[in-house]
């Protein structure tokens, strides 16, 4: 792991001026970590900020970046209109039209990359988002040194660097259908609620909206404890969801599963 680490830090010093796109997220910090290693003053982390991504990470990501010392920028987006209406390839065009922005920054800025934080498990799923990256020519540096996110987060932990265990985050239009007009104050709501979640103790779940339904996903093994949280606190977590104008809130057997808002309905 620590060699990976050595051969990370090899990869970024071929480099001269970067721009990390920073989402405040596990491997986006130890990328940024090791870029400021590698390259010192050189690095300027990039923190683009559409209505789709919650506040919360937003400020995260402000905190993060202000321990690692490098300078930070925060740049609220408008909402793109080509993903307006949620379609199913919604990640693929997101990512292209962000990180052209970024591409767009590299050459005022004189950088001479842009880099964001793939690892080599994120290939195991499902992420259109990552063809659009290659298309951009955007480098995955954790990717080139073979870094899992397992390792990822070792290596966080051994620098003493504070949110290594924290769950990982999608953006809030995979709480959405497809093929539906996105509306802001909707993913206010989603937001709103997921808060609402991990507050009770479930950070990592996710809150499927479905207009007047609450569809809540968390990891099988913790599906009884949301149940008994609700009976528990009859008047706690439902109540609050429901005052977000959510007609009824439903807990989702199957568990958390990742783009479940693009699979198909099962039929017998």
């Amino acid at each position: 792991m620590l060699q990976k680490y050595e051969d990370l830090l090899d990869n970024l010093r071929t480099m001269q001026r970067v721009i990390v796109a920073f989402s405040g997220g596990v491997d986006s910090t130890l990328l940024l970590y090791a870029a400021r290693e590698a390259l010192g003053d050189e690095v300027l982390a990039v923190t683009l900020a559409p209505p789709y991504v919650p506040q919360a990470e937003v400020q995260e990501a402000r905190q993060v970046a202000d321990l690692t010392g490098v300078r930070h920028l925060v740049v609220d987006q408008p909402f793109p209109e080509v993903i307006r209406n949620n379609p199913p390839d919604h990640c693929y065009l997101c990512k292209h039209h962000l990180f052209s922005l970024l591409k767009g920054m590299a050459t005022d800025l004189r950088a001479s990359e842009v880099l964001e934080g793939t690892n080599v498990d994120d290939l195991n799923d499902y992420r259109p988002g990552f063809k659009a990256l290659k298309e951009l020519g955007i480098k995955s540096p954790l990717l080139h040194a073979g870094l899992t996110k397992t390792e990822v987060r070792s290596l966080l932990r051994t620098f003493g660097i504070d949110g290594w265990d924290k769950p990982a985050k999608a953006c809030l239009l995979s709480r959405l259908p497809v093929d539906t007009r996105v509306d802001e104050a909707e993913l206010r709501r989603v937001e709103a609620g997921e808060a609402l979640l991990a507050q009770a103790g479930f950070p990592s779940a996710r809150l499927r909206s479905h207009g007047a339904i609450a569809r809540i996903e968390v990891a099988v093994n913790e599906i009884p404890a949301l149940i008994m949280a609700s009976i528990e606190q009859p008047e706690g977590l439902e109540v609050a969801l429901r005052s977000l104008g959510y007609r009824h809130v439903t807990v989702d057997l199957a568990g958390y599963r990742m783009g479940s808002m693009n699979a198909p309905p099962t039929t017998p």
